[in-house]
């Protein structure tokens, strides 16, 4: 049986992605998120308890994250959870683990992100290694009946 690794995160930027420029065109975006659960304790007092997340967006994906994102940015995102194993200067066994971002939907409105005009911004992001586009886009919905007429000139 195959096993599942998803994480699905809604949280804040803590700080502007740190965007590198890879041989090949390959880009690759490093920034981290806070999710923070709020809840009452037995004595009524409310307590927030904040988790830090840290992302990796890769091509199309990190070149939006340069785009558009800031410190304080508010995102949803789909992905998975990637765990990087190294030894360092002193020989011991060291691992990081971080989220490989796959979706993202920005959830600030425009007036909130630089370089936008007025109005809601909730638009999805994937990233798609067959395509250039990094925008996920329904597709078109076709129709294959036989003997179908229409009235278009073209």
């Amino acid at each position: 049986m195959a096993g599942v690794n998803k994480v699905i995160l809604v949280g804040n930027l803590g700080q502007d992605p740190e965007v590198k420029h890879l041989e090949g065109d390959k880009v690759v975006a490093n920034v981290s998120l806070a999710t923070t659960e709020s809840y009452k304790d037995r004595s009524g007092n409310r307590v927030d308890n904040t988790e830090w997340h840290d992302l990796e967006l890769w091509d199309g994906l990190a070149k939006i994250a340069e785009s558009y994102l800031k410190k304080g940015s508010k995102v949803y995102v789909e992905g998975k959870i990637k765990t990087d194993s190294w030894q360092d200067e002193q020989g011991n066994n060291r691992k990081k683990v971080k989220i490989r971002v796959l979706n993202m939907t920005m959830l600030d409105s425009r007036t909130d992100s630089p370089n936008t005009g007025g109005g809601n911004q909730n638009t999805n992001y994937a990233n798609n290694s067959t395509s250039n586009n990094a925008q996920s886009m329904p597709a078109p919905a076709v129709s294959e009946g036989p003997g179908e007429d229409d009235d278009l000139p073209f």
